[in-house]
């Protein structure tokens, strides 16, 4: 319901009317604030307007309490996600755009997140099995209000976008001063971009440095020929370590962490366990790496 969505609506659907791939519409109802029920039945109302077929999505297992925007993030990908599979839709089209770059970015940098997390959004990206697009993410905001305005597609505004209890209200209001210095929105956004290339590369050499280095063990294992990770630069080595624990959601100061020890041991021709993200890292001293699934823990005896 809002400009952003609601621009990137009217223009897929006169694309579709002129020939395009079908195209359907849903809106989330979080159910977080009074008013997003009418604001929900209202793009209903457009995309009937428009001749698109529309769902709203209601969030009823929602948690008690105040809902973090992480987990509402997380909640709305998996409500588009079963809707694209009741209807059988290979793509979503998302309106993030270019001013939503430049804050993803700026919180990436204050959380101090890696080469890949600073690359930003990606245009395009796959959510389990789901083409996820994102053709807007290098237009601004005002860009696509104006759209509205001129097209008469009536839109809402989200209160909780002035919101100071969540990041990215907060860093909407130091933009105008962030421009003033020359950090504007489009210059965040070339360098997502450029940081994007950056990653790409360095992905595509630590997946082929990884296919050189390692084999397959019994039980879902990984080995690692340790001396050829150690010569391999800091941050290949570091994604090939990531890569053999198997994709599990690292923090990447533990990442680093268990690298470093990694590399100090290989060094030194000794032998080292680590546990990481429910992996065991071992080192034997013949300098193989075997990453492997955690052992349950022992529990003590129960005292009588």
């Amino acid at each position: 319901g809002g400009p952003d969505s609601t621009a990137l609506l009217g223009m897929l659907a006169r694309y579709a009317a002129a020939g395009g791939p079908p195209l359907a519409a849903a809106t989330i109802d979080h159910g977080l604030r009074p008013g997003s029920r009418d604001e929900a039945l209202a793009a209903a109302r457009l995309c009937r307007s428009l001749a698109v077929p529309h769902a709203v999505l209601p969030w009823t297992d929602r948690p008690p309490g105040r809902v973090s925007q992480e987990r509402a993030r997380e909640a709305r990908y998996g409500l588009l996600r079963a809707e694209a599979g009741r209807i059988g839709a290979a793509t979503l089209v998302t309106a993030h755009t270019l001013d939503d770059q430049a804050e993803t970015l700026l919180i990436r940098i204050a959380a101090g997140s890696g080469l890949s997390g600073l690359a930003g959004m990606r245009r395009e990206a796959d959510r389990q099995g789901l083409r996820h697009v994102r053709p807007l993410l290098g237009v601004p905001k005002s860009r696509l209000v104006a759209t509205c305005r001129a097209n008469g597609w009536p839109f809402v505004s989200d209160p909780s976008n002035a919101d100071s209890a969540f990041a990215r209200a907060r860093w909407r209001r130091l933009a105008p001063g962030l421009a003033a210095e020359g950090l504007d929105a489009g210059r965040l956004g070339v360098l997502a971009t450029r940081l994007a290339r950056a990653d790409d590369a360095l992905a595509t050499q630590a997946e082929a440095a990884f296919a050189r280095l390692s084999a397959a063990g019994p039980d879902g294992a990984v080995a690692l020929d340790g001396r050829a990770l150690a010569a391999e630069p800091d941050e290949i080595a570091l994604r090939i370590l990531a890569r053999a624990v198997a994709g599990e959601r690292v923090r990447l100061e533990r990442l680093e962490t268990c690298l470093a020890a990694l590399l100090a041991a290989i060094a030194a021709g000794a032998s080292l366990r680590r546990t990481i993200a429910g992996r065991l890292v071992s080192l034997d001293r013949g300098g193989i790496v075997t990453v492997s699934p955690e052992p349950p823990r022992r529990r003590g005896r129960e005292r009588r």
